[in-house]
């Protein structure tokens, strides 16, 4: 235990002080945000603005139909659909022509059949399915017009109705749509980050040990310790690592919600923006940080917070002992690859098959992808934030730290043979003798 202990700290403290490493702790969460306004720029600059010629015969949908947006409707004289037919394809300012025929009879099928839409320009799915939905709306009123209801009747049948759901498994809080968003956020965020440090720590062991063994450094280093030893330690430094920086993290998101909380939430400060912001844009903002800062502070984070720590910590000793038995086992890093295959796969099965946990977090397929140990790193710290009986978590962690304990094993024969091997290229055979002598 003292020369693992000693190989941790060496580990560990190689990696704290590098600049690498503060500057990722620090700039990641930034990082991440900017990443994501980034997407959303990206998404937003690729909206268009679209320009529709309209021919209503009827002259029911020029009254009733609203453009839709990024879509705007310029109606156009019946006469003029000859001289618009023909010169559609060197009319470079608008983007087509939508002819809607005349109703007779009320012959709403009729009317769908022989309305066209004319384009000079490729036109997405997107904005093809918002004009069509412009167009179904104002035939559905026509419709109920017709039947005799009034403007408030029908106002009052479009009413949404909400019920007010409360858990009384979680001292009957209530569980609106706003919280079931932010869990759903948390979940994904959490289990992304679960996933992508587990792969990322994990190789960085792998090549540290291959690192080590093509530089004969490891034949000098295991004159003093044994294989298991070295291995060991090297796992529980980086291990550290990754902890440490994930508690910088956990303390910077729970200080941010309670500033966003104590400013935003304050009665006055909304008052004084309400004051400033005659258009209320901005105070619809700040209402929606304030909520969802309450809202994360509702939740049972201490709960959450250590179920990802035990969670991450025992996945990644449990993945990275894979990964050190992998470094040992080849000389290089393109022989990695024919075996990474085997540690990548379970994860990404729990990763996408977490997806459907949103949905139905007590569901089968959340249940047995969080008791299967490859893949309940990832997914039982998915569905934590919707709430996990503590029987789940206790069998589920039990089983992870078991089949941890077994796996560190078998990756430390395949190690203690391996790391002295050179110029002999590892294969699934001889790596079940190592394991088996």
């Amino acid at each position: 235990m003292k020369n693992i202990f000693i190989i941790t700290k060496r580990e560990f403290l190689t990696q704290v002080k590098k600049k690498s490493f503060l500057i990722l702790t620090i700039l990641a969460p930034l990082l991440l945000i900017g990443f994501g306004g980034l997407i959303g720029m990206i998404f937003k600059a690729n909206e268009t603005q679209h320009g529709f010629l309209v021919i209503d015969k009827n002259g029911i949908f020029q009254k009733e139909m609203k453009a839709p947006k990024d879509i705007t409707f310029t109606y156009v004289s019946e006469a003029d659909e000859p001289a618009l037919k023909k010169n559609l394809e060197t009319m470079d300012s608008i983007d087509g022509l939508l002819i809607i025929p005349a109703l007779i009879n009320n012959d709403y099928n009729s009317l769908e059949q022989n309305t066209q839409l004319l384009i000079n320009k490729k036109i997405s799915y997107d904005v093809r399915e918002k004009i069509a939905n412009a167009m179904t709306k104002v035939i559905k009123n026509e419709k109920i017009k017709t039947l005799g209801i009034t403007q408030n009747q029908l106002e009052d049948l479009d009413k949404s109705f909400e019920i007010k759901t409360k858990n009384i498994l979680e001292k009957d809080k209530e569980d609106d749509t706003l919280a079931f968003s932010v869990k759903t956020v948390m979940s994904m965020v959490l289990m992304y980050i679960t996933f992508m440090f587990i792969l990322m720590y994990g190789v960085r062991v792998m090549r540290s040990v291959l690192e080590e063994k093509n530089n004969r450094v490891v034949e000098i280093i295991i004159s003093s310790v044994k294989p298991f030893e070295l291995m060991a330690g090297k796992i529980l430094g980086v291990t550290l690592v990754a902890i440490t920086q994930f508690v910088i993290w956990i303390a910077m998101t729970v200080s941010a919600a309670l500033v966003i909380n104590n400013y935003f939430g304050s009665a006055t400060n909304l008052q004084n923006l309400n004051a400033e912001n005659p258009l209320n844009k901005m105070n619809n903002f700040t209402e929606m940080l304030s909520n969802i800062s309450h809202t994360l502070l509702d939740l049972d984070y201490m709960t959450i917070i250590v179920v990802f720590l035990l969670f991450f910590l025992w996945g990644y000793i449990f993945y990275s002992s894979m990964y050190a038995a992998i470094g040992s086992a080849v000389d290089n890093e393109t022989e990695t690859q024919q075996f990474s295959l085997f540690t990548i796969m379970p994860l990404m099965i729990g990763m996408y098959g977490s997806f459907s946990i949103a949905q139905n977090p007590d569901g089968p397929m959340g249940f047995w992808l969080s008791m299967i140990p490859f893949t309940s790193p990832v997914a039982m710290i998915a569905r934590i934030p919707f709430g996990v009986p503590v029987w789940q978590i206790i069998l589920s962690i039990s089983i992870l730290i078991a089949f941890t304990v077994l796996m560190v094993f078998i990756a430390s024969k395949i190690y203690r043979v391996g790391i002295l091997m050179h110029g002999n290229k590892a294969s699934w055979k001889q790596l079940l003798k190592w394991i088996k002598a």
